[in-house]
């Protein structure tokens, strides 16, 4: 059968997926034999050019996978629950055509009855209509999942990437609404070559009468000629209307062909043309359309025009493509296949996908628009593209597969992009640095120390300490401060934020809160440069200005938290312990000793107190002047734990709280910029197909 051997061909580009002839092991397609299989359980099994019912090989797009569906009633009763999981799940188009064709010939020919042939082609173009339009639905599917992945992603990015950049994504949305808006159920395939290769003698061959002028005048065609298949369903005249086609030009075919139904034909103006207008008008009309067929002749078939400026742009566009070498009836003998090789081998060249043993891609074929040779099996051809009606689909996927491919660069990184925990402690341990939350920790530690030593030490000593800080304050107010600020508190001496105005030195002190910006502008400096590693060059921008914005209130913020800290460890520890109370009573019972053993030993000497009475006076003063410093000594080395303690605490908190700042003003703007890039690389994906 011819139409078996075309199918088993794989057909021209598109055309090769609405084959339905295989060849079996043993030989031609059989209708019987696959129906009887299927009944029996056996299966089908092809041969090496089975055709698979999934993805197209080269496209981006991933498996397709559908919801499970609902039962049809319109499917028949006796469909077997083979064809509904072949068919449903993407499985191979010969094994879910042959479950169909065995549903459809076992209610036409009823139970243990041979079908009637004529009942077995209904059946198969039946199964077949059914499988095709449940492929078509699982392709639109997943096209408008891209393009609503790809609305999605110009939204997400309008505020990072500049308009230029997404005006070429956001005009494939704005055309695949609007062919989707007037009509899906069309074909539009146009017509296109250079000057003299026959474009205008194979579209009246196609349509089977003259509607398009053919003449040796250059150019022949201005304005592009449309004749369009009756049969169809409406909306034919919108999108003529959007390629601009005059009324006056539009044409009804006299052929009737019921696979052609649907088809809308363009004949275009020359590609070469040496009217601008001309070429312009071409440009913008194989924007529009569905699909090409390109015609070349035996002259002009490498001319460097057609494939530097079309051919290989276009090469992801083979899937939607043919490419005919006209006026083979001039070449003698096997030239004509020798030009074919030819044009192959430049085609390839261009990085053209061909259609050859069942691979998806562009079609090519040999004719005689003069002789009619050769334009059959571009008919054939033809109306096994359209009745698939899925090419407006596939220039669409084309068009997002080309958009996805010039946003690549924008969104695609080859390494793994995230914050490290690393790059947040060092951020962290860097601004802990600046605030001086080591020195503070151990400020407050001493202060502590000084504290306990006030608080546990002998009354002596705390009288010593006052004259001595009453003497300092008084040389404070002697000599005038010109830079600095004298103060007491152990958090500012520890961080060096203000200059203790001491001596003839004190005007050369550095202010420490300048040198800690640099610190501060350093460590934003570097987790913006982490968090930027591997991203592309846009959002690696957009993530260094959010942290940017950050550092810019950022030592402000640590100024704050610094001076909170020191407010509140003015006044020393907050609670004292119970054990400075203890000591401090027993230094003042060693005091009590001390005064009553002296005025003892006063009154032996004075003769007031019996002579031999000085021992018993002597011992109470040596216990209470030996015992007050012993007991101080014990309790700063009782004090230096609990000291470090308490100085640990202090550096964790004012660590914490510089920590803090920095993740609020820094970290989680950086961190946001970062989730954004993973849900519009996300959104890439989906609209790439990956």
């Amino acid at each position: 059968m011819r139409e078996s051997e075309e199918g088993a061909e794989g057909g021209a580009g598109g055309a090769g997926e609405a084959g339905v002839g295989v060849e079996g092991a043993r030989g031609a397609w059989d209708d019987g034999l696959i129906a009887r299989r299927v009944q029996g359980g056996e299966g089908v099994r092809t041969g090496a050019r089975r055709r698979v019912f999934g993805p197209r090989e080269g496209s981006s797009a991933g498996p397709r996978v559908e919801p499970p569906r609902a039962a049809d009633p319109a499917r028949g009763a006796g469909r077997p629950a083979a064809a509904e999981a072949a068919a449903d799940a993407g499985a191979d188009l010969d094994f879910a055509l042959a479950a169909e064709v065995a549903a459809d010939t076992g209610r036409a020919g009823g139970p243990g009855e041979g079908p009637a042939r004529g009942a077995v082609g209904g059946a198969r173009s039946g199964a077949y209509a059914r499988v095709a339009e449940r492929a078509r639905g699982a392709r639109t599917a997943e096209l408008r999942a891209r393009l609503d992945a790809l609305r999605e992603l110009i939204a997400l990015s309008r505020a990072r990437l500049d308009g230029e950049t997404l005006d070429e994504a956001g005009r494939v949305l704005d055309a695949a609404g609007e062919r989707y808006r007037l009509s899906g159920e069309h074909t539009v395939v146009a017509i296109a070559g250079a000057t003299g290769s026959g474009k205008s003698s194979l579209f009246n061959a196609l349509v089977g009468a003259n509607r398009s002028q053919v003449g040796a005048r250059r150019p022949t065609t201005s304005e592009a000629v449309a004749c369009v298949w009756p049969g169809g369903p409406p909306g034919a005249e919108g999108l003529l209307d959007r390629l601009g086609v005059p009324g006056w030009r539009r044409n009804l075919a006299l052929d009737g062909t019921p696979e052609l139904g649907g088809l809308i034909l363009l004949d275009l103006p020359d590609h070469d043309s040496s009217d601008t207008e001309n070429r312009a008008q071409v440009d913008r009309m194989l924007e529009l359309v569905d699909a090409v067929i390109w015609v070349v002749d035996p002259e002009k078939y490498a001319d460097a025009v057609l494939h530097e400026r079309y051919l290989r742009p276009l090469a992801g566009y083979a899937e939607v493509m043919f490419v005919v070498l006209n006026q083979v009836d001039r070449l003698p003998g096997d030239a004509a296949d020798q030009v074919v090789d030819d044009l192959r081998r430049l085609l390839d060249e261009d990085g053209l996908a061909l259609g050859e043993h069942g691979e998806p891609g562009a079609a090519v074929l040999a004719l005689s628009a003069a002789t009619g040779g050769g334009v059959a099996e571009l008919r054939d051809a033809l109306g096994q593209f359209v009745a698939e009606r899925g090419a407006a689909d596939r220039r669409l996927a084309a068009d997002v597969d080309a958009a996805a491919e010039r946003l690549r660069s924008m969104y695609v990184t080859q390494s793994r992009v995230a914050l490290t925990e690393r790059a947040r402690a060092e951020f962290e341990d860097r601004l802990a640095d600046a605030v001086g939350a080591v020195a503070t920790g151990r400020a407050v530690e001493r202060d502590w120390l000084r504290h306990a030593e006030r608080a546990c030490g002998s009354p002596w000593s705390r009288l010593r300490r006052r004259e001595r800080r009453e003497e300092r304050e008084g040389r404070g107010r002697q000599q005038p401060v010109t830079t600095g600020v004298a103060h007491p508190s152990v958090a500012g001496q520890g961080r060096q934020w203000q200059a203790v105005a001491a001596g003839p030195y004190a005007g050369e002190q550095a202010d420490g809160r300048a040198a800690a910006r640099p610190v501060v502008e350093q460590a934003v400096r570097t987790v913006a440069g982490e968090a930027a590693h591997g991203l592309p060059a846009p959002w690696a921008h957009a993530v260094r200005e959010a942290a940017d914005r950050g550092a810019a209130g950022l030592p402000q913020a640590l100024d704050r938290v610094t001076a909170d800290a020191e407010q509140s460890l003015r006044g020393g520890p907050a609670g004292r312990p119970r054990w400075w109370t203890v000591a401090a009573a027993l230094q003042g019972l060693l005091l009590v000793l001390q005064v009553v053993g002296v005025l003892s030993l006063l009154g032996v000497a004075a003769g007031v107190v019996d002579p031999e009475a000085w021992f018993s006076a002597l011992l109470p003063a040596v216990t209470g002047s030996v015992g007050g410093p012993a007991l101080a000594w014990l309790c700063r080395v009782a004090a230096r734990g609990p000291a470090r303690r308490y100085g640990q605490e202090a550096e964790r908190r004012l660590r914490s709280a510089a920590a803090g700042c920095g993740r609020a003003r820094v970290l989680e703007p950086v961190a946001a910029e970062l989730l954004r890039y993973r849900e519009v690389r996300e959104q890439y994906a989906v609209a790439s197909g990956a």
